[in-house]
């Protein structure tokens, strides 16, 4: 399974690049997810720490679509879940959480850019409430920030690393909520096809990677994913393996 930002919606978090999403609405709100103009501006970095104060996520509950993979993890037939969302909600519905891999990383976690510690956000997100604007590093003093993937910052190697062996090894790959136009990980789109498996995407829009698809659906993926959680399993799977891709020629 991958995930993208249409998966949260209907818990009331916005997605970006959608109809009405954020960015859609305001062409400026991406500007704090520059890892450049954070480190840059100061005033960049105060106006994250303010939107992550009042980050929908905090209030957000699991919806249907992050019930409905449950139940198909319950069953069986769902093995990983590939998210490019930071909330969490995969696990707070009750998914396996070493069944999860959080692509772009998570907000409920901060790192020091410069010292590399890490802690627990609502710590941070603490001292923001108690008026200090922009909360440094306990440890050295250093730029703090939430635990997710800007842009101009790469992914987690050992996430991607994992996250590629799973594609490589499904018999489907159920695509939902994602307009699969940020990579590394809408990559993970044709390697799944080159590895010979189906692929099914779920998005209220087109993707760039549409034609690869088996199947496409432009409906309500809070609909189309408990409909396919209720349908009976059926089979075994090939479950075979092409190995660590970090070790390909």
């Amino acid at each position: 399974m991958l995930t993208g930002a249409g998966v949260s919606t209907d818990s009331g978090i916005p997605d970006f690049r959608g109809p009405g999403g954020l960015w859609a609405r305001d062409a400026d709100a991406g500007r704090d997810a520059s890892l450049e103009a954070y480190l840059a501006d100061p005033e960049v970095r105060r106006l994250a720490w303010r939107t992550r104060l009042g980050s929908p996520v905090w209030t957000a509950k699991p919806n249907a679509a992050h019930k409905a993979l449950v139940e198909l993890e319950r069953s069986g037939r769902l093995r990983t879940v590939l998210t490019q969302n930071i909330d969490g909600l995969h696990q707070r519905a009750g998914s396996d959480p070493h069944r999860v891999l959080e692509l772009h990383g998570t907000l409920h976690a901060t790192v020091c850019l410069d010292c590399g510690a890490t802690g627990p956000m609502r710590e941070a997100l603490k001292r923001v409430a108690d008026g200090d604007p922009e909360p440094p590093c306990l440890r050295c003093g250093g730029i703090l920030k939430s635990a997710t993937v800007s842009f101009g910052q790469e992914l987690d190697g050992e996430v991607l690393r994992r996250a590629r062996i799973a594609v490589l090894d499904c018999d489907v790959l159920l695509v939902a909520g994602t307009s699969l136009s940020v990579q590394p990980a809408a990559g993970l789109v044709p390697l799944a096809v080159r590895a010979g498996a189906q692929v099914i995407i779920c998005n209220a829009e087109p993707t760039p990677y549409d034609s690869l698809a088996a199947v496409v659906l432009h409906e309500p993926v809070g609909e189309v994913l408990p409909d396919l959680s209720s349908v009976p399993p059926s089979g075994g799977g090939r479950f075979s393996s092409w190995g660590d891709p970090s070790t390909w020629s």
